[in-house]
């Protein structure tokens, strides 16, 4: 394993993290707000700490290539620098009153996850507020997707980082070369965020306003730039254009690039999708029913407030319009439920995914006929196309991590003395990159009540989450270090 190669990847990444949040800072200079000092000192610091270790520790060879060992590696800690060194202008505004705060705060960003422990959000700066929304805008596809189109100009190979930034089940390569696939990727990215904050502005919010939510639905994150989320507008347009673009966040992002390329029958042909769907429509109609008899007296009101949190939730966007922890029950159930399941591969949602979902369901079933026939020759079949064993048997392994580490995690938190609602849905919540969850972490409180550790203890949740488990998990195998 090359470290030097590793050290000097990685200080390109802090050097784009720094001049990243020149854009905030510009923004706060024009405001003539007091955080455009902090802001500009962070990325100094960052940019001088990213040249640092460029010039520092200079690369071997004229071109660099990447192992797959070293490829995780690179990806697990840009997350990790990302969020100390992005966390700079929370901690040098005084905007939070730690560095764990700050570093928590900046991997919600960046994982998009959403959970926050900053309030007081509308009488906040300007900058702070466009920069904790740009972090989850470059975490929702991935800043390492897109250091993939820049590296090769710097004589860097960048399929390992794919392989390791996107450890989906299937993989979907939608042009040969893998720094086509990332810049196409983004392109259909910025163009449909592009969309999205013009039809905001339309609907009367303001170009900033629209611009930080539009960046927060697209990356699936949830930061909004006021304490009562998205219910701050309490406009049905508003709810529906929202409700529509975190729909189309947590669908595969290669179905919109074929949809650009003007085949719209791959939604119809994408069985995942169908699925996606399927859980959508019953969860809204469950929700919608119970909300109704137990809770609202409207039937309108019952599915408005029901079919935005349901697409927020299982999109793993955290948008709020209503705070769910008061409705009854099992809707609260329901909700918890989609925390774990999340939105397609390929999206820019977090969670366990829909098409592993429907991997484990067809294997079910396949167990089943099998004790009926036992000589039977089924494989798991997704859109008609087999799913090789490795992959299925990788996929098993993946639910059986996952669920082994939210519960580890929400024991911890219970030993650190949070009670168990909190436990429980702030795991879900931060473990599938949700952001609220139920007690003192609901929609209309922050995760600042929250003990030191029981902070570090979700930010790793989150770290998971986004990188998928196998990407962070694979660097603790001690042969995995062996020459």
């Amino acid at each position: 394993m090359n470290l030097r190669n590793i050290f000097h990847i990685l200080g390109i990444f802090v050097l784009m993290i720094g001049a990243a949040m020149l854009p905030a800072f510009v923004i706060s200079a024009m405001l003539h707000e007091a955080a455009w000092t902090a802001i500009g000192l962070a990325s100094l610091v960052t940019m001088g700490a990213g040249l640092l270790m460029y010039v520092l520790i200079p690369r071997t060879g004229e071109r660099i290539s990447l192992s797959h060992r070293e490829g995780f590696v690179i990806v697990t800690l840009a997350w990790v620098l990302a969020s100390a060194f992005g966390g700079l202008p929370f901690l040098f505004s005084g905007v939070v009153p730690t560095f764990c705060d700050a570093f928590f705060e900046t991997m919600s960003g960046f994982t998009t996850t959403g959970a926050s422990v900053i309030s007081n959000l509308d009488r906040a700066s300007k900058g702070i507020l466009f920069w904790r929304a740009l972090t989850q805008w470059l975490g929702g596809m991935g800043i390492i997707i897109l250091s993939i189109a820049i590296l090769p100009i710097l004589g860097v190979g960048g399929m390992q980082l794919f392989k390791a930034e996107i450890p989906s089940p299937v993989k979907d390569k939608i042009t040969p070369r893998i720094t086509e696939t990332a810049k196409n990727l983004w392109l259909v990215y910025v163009a449909i965020t592009a969309v999205e904050i013009v039809l905001l502005w339309l609907g009367g919010m303001s170009v900033f306003d629209a611009v930080c939510h539009a960046f927060a639905t697209m990356a699936t994150g949830g930061f909004s730039t006021f304490d009562a989320s998205v219910a701050q507008f309490n406009s049905l347009y508003i709810e529906i254009v929202i409700i529509v673009f975190m729909f189309v966040a947590g669908m595969n992002f290669t179905l919109h690039y074929r949809l650009f390329k003007g085949d719209a029958k791959s939604f119809f042909r994408d069985p995942e999708f169908h699925f996606y769907g399927a859980i959508v429509l019953v969860a809204t109609a469950l929700i919608t029913l119970d909300l109704r008899f137990h809770y609202f007296s409207s039937l309108g009101e019952s599915l408005r407030r029901a079919a935005f949190q349901v697409v927020s939730i299982i999109t793993t966007t955290g948008f709020a319009t209503y705070n769910f922890d008061q409705w009854p029950a099992p809707s609260k159930f329901i909700l918890v439920l989609l925390m774990f399941i999340g939105g397609c591969a390929g999206s820019t949602g977090g969670a366990i995914k829909c098409l592993r979902f429907m991997v484990v369901i067809k294997q079910t079933f396949i167990e089943l006929t099998r004790l009926i026939h036992p000589h039977a020759v089924i494989s798991v079949k997704i859109a008609k196309v087999a799913v090789p064993p490795e992959i299925v048997s990788s996929i098993r392994s993946f639910f059986f991590l996952y669920i082994a580490i939210a519960m580890a995690a929400m024991l911890a938190l219970t030993l650190l003395g949070v009670d168990m609602v909190t436990s429980i849905s702030g795991v879900a919540a931060t473990l599938g990159n949700v952001g609220p969850g139920l007690g003192l972490v609901n929609a209309s409180s922050t995760y600042s009540e929250l003990p030191q550790a029981a902070k570090w203890i979700l930010s790793v949740c989150m770290l998971l989450g986004r990188l998928e488990i196998y990407t962070v998990l694979v660097l603790l195998v001690p042969d995995f270090w062996k020459k």
